[in-house]
């Protein structure tokens, strides 16, 4: 059986962790799989966008306590990837959050640029509960998303948010019935796959960089050489072309 699934429609892929039975652990067989699939779909200029969920009824349950039990920087390093992978991808990328995304398996989540949760997802950093410090950067990446405080509050005070409070905080873009996630998820994907996958990247990329832009002209220099690399690619004329061609047919 295939620890992940990969498939893919409407130029969106889709990587779905697959043991349902451990609550889709991560263990080092699983983020090869994670890591192959996401090789496979970079390679492939079809495809725009990715989302990631779990088999039912988890998102990622974390790492495997017995792996961690005999934890070395070295092994640590290997369950990370499993979401480090996810997060240095130059494509946009979703996730489906369905059911419980715990400790490193809340790490899949908020490595994903835009989270999409629903009403029995449940976001659980449980590092503290556990004796365990977090690791993987999950406090910094919970800051930069929720802020100081709601990271505190989940990290430090044991905070467990539902679908629904996550959206509250900003956790989450949005949180929808169990049964619409998967399908909203790939809808929203697929309209970033239909921007030309060039674009894509260098937007979200740009998008990254305005982390450490600190003024509106220093905002405006960085956003000028990719806007400008962008009208003298070929299909800002063909765009550009269709959207006239659709005023003028309305307004005749």
């Amino acid at each position: 059986m295939s620890l992940v699934n990969l498939t893919t429609a409407d130029r969106v892929a889709t990587i779905t962790l697959n043991n349902p039975a451990e609550r889709n652990t991560l263990t080092a067989p699983m983020v090869a799989e994670i890591v192959a699939a996401m090789d496979t779909i970079e390679a492939d200029d079809g495809i725009g966008a990715i989302v990631v969920t779990g088999a039912a009824p988890s998102f990622c349950a974390g790492a495997n306590l017995g792996n961690l039990a005999e934890a070395t920087g070295e092994s640590l390093g290997v369950i990370y990837e499993g979401f480090l992978r996810v997060a240095r991808s130059p494509l946009p990328t979703l996730a489906a959050v369905n059911g419980a995304a715990v400790g490193a398996g809340m790490n899949l989540a908020l490595g994903c640029d835009v989270r999409l949760a629903g009403r029995r997802a449940k976001f659980d950093t449980r590092f503290l509960q556990i004796g365990l410090h977090p690791g993987g950067g999950h406090t910094w990446m919970f800051r930069r998303i929720a802020g100081p405080q709601a990271t505190m509050a989940a990290v430090v005070f044991g905070e467990v948010l539902d679908g629904a409070e996550a959206e509250r905080i900003g956790l989450v873009h949005r949180c929808v019935d169990d049964d619409r996630l998967l399908a909203l998820a790939q809808e929203m994907a697929a309209r970033a796959a239909g921007a030309p996958r060039e674009l894509a990247i260098a937007a979200k990329a740009t998008i990254q960089k305005m982390a450490d832009v600190d003024t509106h002209p220093d905002a405006v220099a960085t956003e000028l050489v990719p806007q400008l690399w962008s009208t003298q690619q070929p299909w800002f004329a063909e765009r550009l072309a269709a959207l006239q061609q659709k005023i003028s047919t309305k307004s005749s």
